[in-house]
């Protein structure tokens, strides 16, 4: 048995909790299951006909939040769930590109702790299965390209996908540990592992987490764990097996008003909404099929497979919980990365039916998927996209379009990408027998998925650091525990108090300060004002109304946008974005002790040879001047006395040494010519040479410093390092 006193920030917390945590023994196992591109209204105990049991008994013996929220988008929503920040400050504001500014640098910071990191101080094994997607590094060349993937940001053992999408029966970037792998030639989930005879990327997610939840057991019974489960369902494409869509059959053909009428009505009778604060206006006709009806019906069935595979999956990880004796003591939640889905993936054009026997090569056992979206399926079948071509079967790729988005979502406005209720809103479900006693009851207190860190390091009894990756300094949390939320207590309830709730996503920006929401769609979109408690549908906009409160909340908004690396808004890629802030004109800099350049001012080193001179007065070790940091950046400095220069690209650590000792004063010179070589010299004297694998292709995160490295460590010291006598001055020469 584990035995441990969760610590508490303050005492006044300790008290109020006091039922709900202080008399625990055991740190609980905490499973975050994630599913994709789903509507708030899809599973049963949301208000959806599809068939979910097992997250409905979840609910039944736990809470239902009714206001709780992402933050609109995939990659976004996984950075921010992973590091308890909005998703700007953990390097994540739009996808998995560099558009040259730090809150949309395509990569999970490191300024920030993922949760299994902040966890890892109070022994917790951390597991992940699923898909990642918060870094850009889905082909990557070195070890180094993969320090932002699982296993180098926390977890003990991953299986899942890099990227963000891919086929349900051939997904690409396939990944277990550390290394690519093949679902059809993987030793480790073979034919006599997989639920049918067919491999279903669902499947093997939920088998994957269900099978470390039994490791863990036998292996490291005496550690609590966290577990991270990212299902890709229900993204497109809309893949399926055959037993689950025909479970689905005729069960839309009365349309997609009908469907959503009837959720609408169930949600009310739930009491998940009421009828004075939501409107269910009816579908426009331009949004639904009408010759292509029988098409768009079969898309809604396999959509609606895909949501009950998963739950099916949920029901297996539930199972090994049981049986391992684990499952009293797990706290489980669920929730959704963003809203409804209504992009237009594969639904343009006529398709066509499936030939009748295939007309293309078998692919071998052992072939890596490269694409996103297959050329082929794996027996020899041409990808079939467009209206007419029935979803379901691994060579099509169709998505399910903004009428059904529209019923996923009832009955919110919009859509993923914007931040209206309707791509924001999620369900969130949380079930913990050991403490929640709340079975069946709603939370209408809103929260968002910044809560999720905060309530892992609240029950796990963690210390969340304020330094970690090599002495970076590490953004505090946004968030806020969730524990208080789960208490019988009302007046302990009450207590969870915030200031106020930001997104924004592609210009699309928000801002909900208790009931008032203030929103814009697209970063020149004007702002709306909405009174969330009697118009949740967003329908009456009270910005002319109430222009004051416009005004506080925008001012709110742009103090955040300000502070958490929001702004400018829609940077456009990172060629263009990049040299449009950086110093890309001034070619020689001459500098002196304690100087400091932050990147944007420092030399503008992509691509570029450069030389350095430094005249030095020295009496011992210390950087002489360092530029960048742990992943980018070069350092000229001595260390044993001898002149050093660290070079580290990619995360590779490249040191040329010289054998001459330095003191008193000289001249010292670094020279990184484009051939791909660093030469130091003592005054006139080349005193060493090495290779080094091409110039830098990016421009370092961080700054310069003459006489310390402050930042990460460029070279094998540990910062600042600060030189042992006096830089008189240091000149860097960049090339052409």
């Amino acid at each position: 048995m584990r035995h441990c006193v969760l610590a508490f920030l303050s005492l006044t917390i300790l008290a109020n909790f006091n039922s709900l945590l202080a008399d625990t023994g055991d740190r609980p196992n905490i499973i975050y299951i994630l599913s994709d591109d789903m509507g708030f209204s899809d599973i049963g105990c949301y208000g959806g006909e599809i068939k979910t049991p097992n997250l409905d008994s979840l609910a039944d013996h736990g809470v239902r939040f009714t206001q709780f929220y992402n933050t609109a988008r995939c990659c976004p929503t996984r950075a921010s769930l992973m590091s308890g920040l909005y998703p700007h400050q953990a390097g994540v504001g739009h996808m998995m590109d560099d558009h040259g500014y730090e809150g949309y640098r395509g990569e999970l910071s490191r300024h920030c702790v993922t949760i299994p990191e902040a966890l890892k101080n109070a022994g917790y094994r951390s597991y992940m299965s699923g898909k990642w997607h918060v870094t850009k590094a889905i082909d990557p060349k070195t070890d180094a390209d993969k320090a932002n993937w699982p296993i180098q940001r926390g977890f003990d053992r991953f299986y899942g996908t890099i990227h963000g999408a891919g086929s349900f029966f051939d997904p690409n970037t396939l990944t277990r540990d550390n290394e690519f792998i093949s679902p059809f030639n993987d030793p480790e989930y073979g034919k006599e592992d997989w639920p049918g005879e067919t491999y279903y990327y669902t499947d093997a997610i939920a088998d994957h987490a269900a099978r470390f939840v039994r490791d863990h057991h036998f292996q490291s019974g005496d550690q609590p764990f966290f577990m991270y489960v990212a299902f890709t369902a229900a993204h497109w494409p809309m893949h399926a097996l055959d037993k689950d869509i025909a479970k689905y059959k005729g069960v839309y053909d009365a349309g997609y008003d009908a469907i959503r009428d009837a959720r609408y009505k169930r949600m009310l009778e739930l009491g998940l909404i009421d009828a004075d604060s939501t409107v269910n206006w009816p579908i426009p006709d331009a949004w639904k099929e009408s010759e292509f009806w029988e098409w768009d019906k079969r898309n809604m069935e396999v959509y609606a497979a895909m949501i009950d595979s998963m739950d099916q999956g949920i029901g297996r990880i539930v199972q090994s919980l049981k049986d391992t004796g684990q499952f009293e003591n797990t706290l489980i939640c669920f929730l959704q990365d963003n809203g409804g889905c209504a992009e237009g993936y594969g639904r343009g054009g006529v398709g066509s039916e499936r030939a009748d026997k295939p007309t293309l090569a078998t692919l071998p056992a052992d072939y890596l998927q490269p694409d996103m979206t297959p050329k082929q399926s794996r027996d020899g079948f041409v990808m079939r996209t467009g209206k007419g071509s029935m979803a379901g079967p691994a060579d099509t790729a169709i998505g399910y379009g903004r009428g059904w988005a529209t019923v996923s979502n009832t009955p919110f406005r919009e859509y993923k990408h914007w931040t209206h209720e309707g791509g924001i809103s999620t369900p969130l479900i949380a079930h913990w027998p050991a403490k929640i006693r709340r079975h069946g009851e709603l939370e209408t207190t809103p929260g968002h998925l910044i809560d999720l860190m905060a309530t892992a390091v609240d029950v796990s009894g963690a210390t969340y650091p304020a330094t970690y990756h090599d002495g970076k300094e590490i953004k505090p949390m946004e968030g806020k525990s969730l524990v208080p939320l789960f208490a019988e207590d009302a007046d302990t309830r009450d207590e969870f108090d915030r200031e106020a709730i930001y997104w924004e996503h592609e210009g699309n920006r928000a801002v909900r300060v208790g009931d008032h929401k203030l929103v814009a769609k697209g970063a020149k979109g004007e702002w709306e004002l909405y009174n969330i408690a009697n118009d949740r549908s967003e329908q009456r906009d009270l910005s002319s109304e109430m222009p004051e409160t416009v005004q506080k909340l925008a001012a709110m908004w742009q103090a955040y946008a300000e502070r958490a690396n929001v702004l400018p808004l829609n940077p456009g890629n990172q060629k263009h974005a990049e040299r449009a802030t950086m110093n890309v004109k001034q070619t020689r800099f001459k500098l002196n002790m304690g100087d400091k350049l932050h990147r944007t001012e420092a030399p503008y080193i992509k691509n570029k040879a450069f030389a350095v001179t430094a005249d030095i007065d020295v009496k011992g070790d210390g950087v002489i001047v360092a530029q960048g940091g742990s992943s980018q950046g070069w350092s000229l400095y001595l260390k044993n006395g001898k002149l050093c220069f660290g070079w580290t690209q990619n995360g590779k650590r490249v040191v040329t040494t010289s054998d001459a000792r330095v003191s008193g004063k000289q001249q010292v010179t670094a020279i990184v010519s484009k051939p791909g070589t660093v030469q130091l010299k003592i005054g006139e004297k080349q005193v060493a040479e090495s290779k080094i694998d091409g110039l830098l292709g990016e421009q370092p995160l961080d700054g310069l410093q003459v006489g310390q490295d402050e930042n990460g460590a460029v070279g094998p010291y540990a910062v600042p390092f600060p030189l042992q006598g006096t830089v008189n001055q240091v000149v860097i020469e960049l090339m052409k």
